[in-house]
């Protein structure tokens, strides 16, 4: 099992930036694939971004080439780096953990980009 803590989200003008913090409450080095999901009022929640125990990533279409996710295991910490950001990045962000078959999240962080 692991707690999720996500932090720095926040109010921010189109093309500005944000880095958001996922902080686990066990060690993330025995944790498959982390990421990082988006819930807009209206619409289902989606991936943006996602890392592997290996250290793989992958992205969602919209968000490539501006979000970079990164991880620091000594931290038991992931991060997710928003850059050139756009209104419809507006969402809570969640961070998600898979061990095993298990999802795990947090509590989500507001991400509101204004134009």
């Amino acid at each position: 099992q692991v707690q999720l803590v996500e932090s720095g989200g926040g109010l921010v003008q189109a093309g500005g930036s944000l880095k958001l913090s996922c902080a686990a409450s066990r060690t993330i080095f025995s944790i498959n694939a982390m990421g990082w999901y988006r819930q807009a009022p209206g619409k289902q929640r989606e991936l943006v971004a996602a890392i592997t125990r290996g250290g793989s990533t992958n992205y969602a279409d919209s968000v490539k080439g501006r979000f970079a996710i990164s991880r620091d295991n000594a931290k038991n910490t992931v991060y997710l780096q928003m850059n050139s950001l756009k209104p419809e990045d507006t969402a809570v962000y969640y961070c998600n953990a898979v061990l095993g078959i298990m999802h795990y999240w947090g509590q989500g962080t507001q991400v509101t980009v204004s134009s």
